[in-house]
């Protein structure tokens, strides 16, 4: 993919991301990445969010230690106001003209329906974030990446876990795909096949590029995950070894500067 900003997930930590940089990504040829990010969140297995920038990060910004009462939210029942909202982070990044918000939401397991309340809790967190960031959020250049885990399950009740920060707040540009293309994740367990890796852009950067749309590299997914064929890359198997179990997604924002 080879992109100018890298945003990834399940980073134990700034060493460990120095290390992958130096010791896998240079190696290969790409220009390297001088900006390299990995604060610690709240997963205690050390599965951090973290960004590499070839250009200047002007400000980052860790939400790992907010909480319900302090962006006026109300939490479900049993989640103490006063504990962080986010499992990981809601990590902000400054790079020019543009906001990343790199996020990595509560997963299904092992309890759909409670997983679905802190998985909203934490969109609504998001939303506040951004909110209180920009006095007119959609006339801003705003970019919410990463694993939010809505794995296109959703509660019979209430819908989608992440729906406040879906349309008309943002604009998904997975959607702009065809249904057919728009998977990043093989569910090797129910054979299904899922979208939980975002790209929601505020109204302003979708207007701005109305014909940019995601491109998605699955070479580094297991073969298990083959829906209508493809290569993959030199050694990857059935289900390990692979690159990752979620495929890359990225979008070209040319002319941002």
């Amino acid at each position: 993919v080879d992109p100018d900003v890298l945003v990834l997930q399940e980073v134990f930590d700034l060493e460990t991301l120095a290390y992958f940089h130096d010791s896998y990504l240079v190696p290969t040829g790409v220009r390297p990445y001088r900006h390299q990010v990995c604060l610690s969140g709240n997963d205690g297995r050390g599965m951090n969010v973290a960004l590499l920038s070839r250009h200047s990060i002007e400000a980052i910004e860790s939400h790992a230690a907010v909480t319900p009462y302090q962006l006026d939210l109300e939490p479900p029942a049993g989640v103490d106001p006063d504990l962080p909202v986010f499992r990981r982070d809601c990590l902000m990044a400054t790079i020019g003209k543009l906001s990343v918000f790199a996020c990595h939401f509560k997963s299904a397991y092992p309890d759909p329906e409670a997983a679905w309340a802190i998985r909203r809790l934490e969109a609504l967190a998001t939303r506040r974030i951004i909110e209180r960031e920009f006095e007119e959020p959609e006339k801003e250049l705003w970019l919410i990446v990463g694993d939010l885990n809505e794995p296109g399950l959703q509660s019979a009740v209430n819908g989608r876990a992440i729906h406040p920060i879906e349309g008309p707040f943002s604009v998904d540009l997975m959607q702009r795909l065809p249904a057919s293309e728009r998977w990043t994740f093989y569910d090797r367990h129910s054979g299904a096949f899922h979208c939980p890796d975002a790209l929601l852009a505020s109204p302003a950067l979708a207007r701005r590029w109305p014909a940019c749309k995601p491109f998605i590299v699955r070479k580094g997914l297991g073969t298990a995950s083959i829906r209508t064929g493809g290569a993959r890359y030199v050694g990857v198997g059935q289900n390990r070894p692979h690159a990752s179990d979620h495929a890359a997604a990225a979008i070209d924002l040319a002319g941002l500067s």
